[in-house]
């Protein structure tokens, strides 16, 4: 297919008005071209079999079989449409990178945000990027909730992860966000070659870490490059010493 030829896209959402607004929507942009409609997921799966869409506009939140089990399905085909997920809840953003979304957008969808969402789309198609099953096992980046829309955030450029009830916040350059996750799921997530986490609220980039303290009684600080200090963990402390080398 032309890298210049319109995306053929088809719409899941189990809400008429939504899907509606979405079709006026898809209407209005450039290199769209709406295929289909489908109210759920069974049907979803049935029309992207006869119809071979290369962009798929997806609900999470739907009865039966839902959003993200679609994009599971999907996950075992060797070619597959580009999922851009369309929901109204944030929970769901890092569970969207197991299942190689592109783009996830809250709602109630902007035209603006759904313009990026279909440029990323077709940037990826030009650079010959496919959407095959498979990837790599760590996450590269994160969509985090800003404002009224999900911002994207490199892996690489997150400095520590902080828990803070049943939202992490992020450091990313000096700037907090917050992410509704659990650490356990995000540190299951992050390369542990790049990530260390120092406490049971605590994940830092490892070359974060400036110094590692040793009080002498047995309790472990690490001094980070901003100037911040993290306590260790006992739980952790075993892998404080294997950085020190001791």
């Amino acid at each position: 297919m032309a890298a210049d030829a319109p995306l053929r896209t088809l719409i899941v959402d189990d809400e008429p008005l939504a899907a509606e607004r979405m079709q006026i929507l898809c209407a209005q942009l450039p290199g769209v071209a709406l295929v289909g409609t489908a109210h759920d997921g069974e049907a979803a799966l049935r029309l992207i079999e006869a119809l071979s869409p290369d962009l798929l506009f997806l609900d999470i939140a739907m009865p039966g079989l839902d959003g993200m089990e679609v994009a599971r399905v999907l996950e075992g085909r060797g070619t597959r449409p580009a999922v851009v997920f369309c929901t109204a809840y944030d929970q769901h953003a890092v569970a969207a990178f197991d299942v190689a979304a592109v783009d996830y957008v809250l709602k109630p969808v902007a035209a603006d945000r759904l313009a990026k969402a279909v440029a990323r789309v077709q940037e990826m198609r030009r650079d010959g990027s496919a959407v095959a099953a498979g990837g790599s096992r760590w996450a590269e980046e994160f969509w985090v909730p800003h404002r009224s829309e999900m911002i994207r955030v490199a892996a690489a450029d997150i400095e520590r992860i902080d828990a803070e009830r049943d939202y992490m916040r992020l450091t990313v350059a000096g700037r907090s966000l917050l992410l509704h996750q659990t650490i356990s799921e995000l540190e299951r997530r992050l390369d542990p070659d790049r990530f260390v986490r120092l406490h049971r609220s605590t994940i830092v980039r490892r070359d974060m870490i400036a110094s590692l303290r040793h009080d002498g009684l047995g309790s472990w600080r690490a001094e980070l490059k901003d100037g911040s200090t993290v306590r260790i963990g006992r739980t952790y402390q075993a892998v404080a010493r294997a950085i020190a080398g001791r």
